[in-house]
């Protein structure tokens, strides 16, 4: 083992019970950037320690790591870093990765809109996992760029739901009520998150009660209108009052305890 492989791992003891990922380098056949053993550590902060090898094979790997955040999980991948990385080089590379410590906190926005945006970029630099859920490709690439967020493209945003880890904190903030429900209808039935809300108004929040209510759901759960009860009606201060909202039902319960 390497000098800094045997850093990356004194790292990861330092780290205590942070969650964090060790990536390990373990085949390579043809062109690769770094030798067989390399190893880097990532945290919800991103790229801590250690390198694979950098450029688009180290993003790549990073994002696949921070998925993985929490989960226990052992992961072996293998990349062709032509065709599945984009890169000039032929190579073929087998990445294994560790997951360790306790799962971060993780909130899902289903709308990449106006509000989505200002939540997202005030979420960044907290210690969480972001994703961001949107059919439409143009406001997801209008997402700031970090290495805990992750823009989610889908036709059907609410079908995404089933698979979201165990209490995580779940914000319907898409382009009106239609796009909202199924959201909702689907969280509620699956009842393992940490929180659940939709921005809009009282008539609004009346409505979408009593739709959830005639399909058998309780919507007690259900915070809407999201967020505090503070600041204006602007995508900035919205956005605050969410935020807000989340870190006081976070603090309260624990960022990974179930429920709405």
């Amino acid at each position: 083992m390497t000098v800094a492989a045997r850093a990356v791992l004194a790292r990861l003891g330092e780290l205590g019970d942070t969650g964090a990922v060790v990536i390990t380098l373990v085949a390579a056949r043809g062109s690769a950037p770094q030798e067989v053993g390399a190893k880097a550590l990532v945290t919800a902060s991103g790229l801590d320690c250690g390198t694979v090898g950098g450029g688009k094979l180290e993003a790549a790997a990073v994002r696949h790591a921070t998925t993985l955040l929490g989960t226990g999980q052992v992961d072996l991948v293998t990349w062709n870093l032509q065709t599945d990385i984009g890169m000039t080089c032929g190579g073929v590379v087998t990445v294994l990765f560790e997951a360790y410590g306790p799962a971060p906190w993780r909130i899902a926005l289903f709308g990449a809109g106006h509000v989505a945006q200002a939540v997202a970029r005030l979420l960044v630099p907290l210690d969480c996992q972001v994703d961001v859920i949107d059919p439409r490709p143009d406001w997801l690439a209008k997402l700031p760029s970090a290495p805990n967020l992750r823009a989610r493209l889908d036709p059907a945003p609410a079908r995404l739901v089933a698979g979201l880890p165990d209490g995580t904190f779940v914000a319907a903030l898409t382009q009106g009520h239609a796009t909202d429900l199924p959201v909702l209808t689907e969280a509620l039935r699956w009842g393992r998150f940490g929180y659940l809300g939709a921005i809009g108004s009282a008539v609004k929040a009346s409505r979408l009660r009593r739709e959830l209510e005639e399909a058998g759901l309780d919507p007690s759960p259900l915070h809407c209108p999201i967020g505090l009860p503070i600041g204006r009606s602007e995508p900035a201060e919205i956005a605050i009052s969410i935020v807000a909202q989340l870190l006081e039902i976070r603090d309260r319960r624990g960022a990974g305890g179930a429920g709405g």
